[in-house]
């Protein structure tokens, strides 16, 4: 009889621990890593072009100190604040990150508009190649912050469903995850004014 309840016992067990989630988030788990890590492997890519691009503006527009050295320093910025899968339960370390990454990005589109002012330099095959480049990464960039933003979806909603809330709390001490944002949500949902 003891046999039997023991039997019964780890049954229900093994039925509650089929309901707990436990594989299905360390699995999400593992797939926010993933998908975190092709981010800033696209970071990094944009963030090595960057001295050939400043290189390549240095030759044509050596007057525009200004605007190269805030591309430097925004470059220095974005590739100084490093966040490690470990630490994306951090949102104040995530919004630095995604702070100085705007930063670059904002800091690029400037350097990218001194080239109207330079036809030479809009003619030169280097800069071209290297602008072509640019903008097949951020395409990159946006590409795997989608991937990323559906992964932590993912891994956020099973963190906060019952019954695997309580395996991610209590058994794995999981907690949400930050997501990418809009720095001003505002302006972006406000049409661009069209004037001819």
């Amino acid at each position: 009889m003891s046999t039997m309840r023991g039997i019964a016992g780890w049954m229900i067990v093994l039925a509650c621990l089929s309901g707990c989630g436990y594989n299905d988030l360390q699995g999400l788990d593992e797939d926010t890593k993933a998908a975190w890590s092709e981010v800033v492997n696209q970071y990094q890519r944009r963030a090595d072009l960057i001295p050939n691009l400043v290189a390549t503006v240095k030759g044509y527009a050596g007057h525009e100190k200004d605007t190269l050295e805030k591309v430097v320093q925004a470059r220095a910025q974005a590739t100084g604040v490093q966040i490690t899968p470990e630490t994306l339960n951090n949102p104040e370390a995530f919004e630095r990150f995604q702070n100085a990454q705007a930063g670059l990005t904002s800091a690029l589109g400037r350097l990218i508009a001194i080239a109207e002012n330079y036809p030479n330099l809009k003619a030169d095959q280097n800069f071209r190649d290297l602008q072509s480049q640019l903008e097949g990464t951020e395409n990159r960039i946006a590409v795997a912050r989608k991937r990323y933003i559906d992964r932590v979806a993912e891994y956020n909603k099973m963190v906060r469903y019952f019954p695997t809330n309580l395996t991610a709390k209590f058994l794995l001490h999981l907690e949400e995850r930050p997501n990418f944002a809009v720095a001003d949500e505002k302006s972006v949902a406000t049409p661009p004014p069209v004037k001819f």
